[in-house]
């Protein structure tokens, strides 16, 4: 497990924040298909907190997306790096994140994140600020829609319709399971729309959220109740979605 710090130079107030998300959002790049779905490998990212002790913990869960058999998994635990601001929750977790990225034997082909990329009030959520500070391709698939309105997909596994910021798309809800609540799909970096709808059914065979997702949830729980020492799982509490 590695131990992360606060980076040097990290923005300390919503203002400078913004200002980071305003300077990166323009190298967010939408024209790249991204990896073919069902190869290579994917990756899931997710964090888990402990407020009272001021610490987050990041896992990164290889997947073989052929098989959805798992490839390599890495965790980091550091102090949390910017107060709970909605919008701005991917100042808290990317520090971490990356940690647990850089840990891996194996670069990811994609990276799959528990939030948004352009489905965020200002364009730029974790996907696509994780994205844009590795270069790696990656999607958001998220469990609720924010702040953006949607009509009901068809019944079905696949069904979809636009999640949308009046009449601007900025992604899509999408059925992974027959009769049960969509998730929400979100572009984040060098990935199409498209490819990342074919990406998250590829990721679904089974549950309704991705196996890249729910492997690295239980596995950054794990890391965060070994970091604090024993205790109930039931005490951890999940990072919010809206990053």
């Amino acid at each position: 497990m590695t131990t992360v710090g606060v980076p040097a130079g990290w923005p300390a107030t919503e203002e400078e924040a913004r200002a980071v998300q305003d300077e990166l959002r323009g190298r967010v790049v939408l024209d790249e298909p991204g990896p073919p779905p069902g190869t290579g490998r994917v990756t899931g990212v997710d964090v888990a907190y402990d407020d009272e002790r001021d610490l987050v913990a990041a896992a990164a869960v290889v997947l073989d997306a052929a098989t959805l058999e798992v490839v390599a998994e890495a965790t980091a635990v550091g102090r949390v790096s910017f107060p709970y601001v909605p919008g701005l929750l991917a100042f808290r977790e990317i520090p971490t994140v990356r940690a647990a990225l850089d840990a891996l034997p194996c670069p990811p082909d994609l990276v799959v994140c528990d939030g948004y990329g352009l489905a965020h009030p200002r364009r730029f959520g974790l996907a696509s600020h994780l994205g844009v500070l590795t270069g790696l391709p990656t999607i958001g698939v998220a469990k609720n829609p924010f702040t953006f309105t949607h009509d009901d997909p068809a019944g079905a596994r696949g069904g979809s319709s636009p999640l949308l910021a009046g009449t601007e798309e900025v992604g899509r809800a999408l059925r992974t399971r027959d009769g049960v609540k969509p998730v929400f799909v979100s572009v984040g970096h060098r990935v199409s729309l498209d490819n990342a709808l074919a990406h998250t059914l590829a990721l679904t065979p089974r549950y309704r959220l991705p196996e890249t997702t729910r492997r690295a949830d239980a596995l950054c729980r794990r890391a965060l109740r070994e970091a604090v020492g024993t205790r109930a799982a039931g005490d951890v509490r999940d990072a919010p979605t809206a990053s």
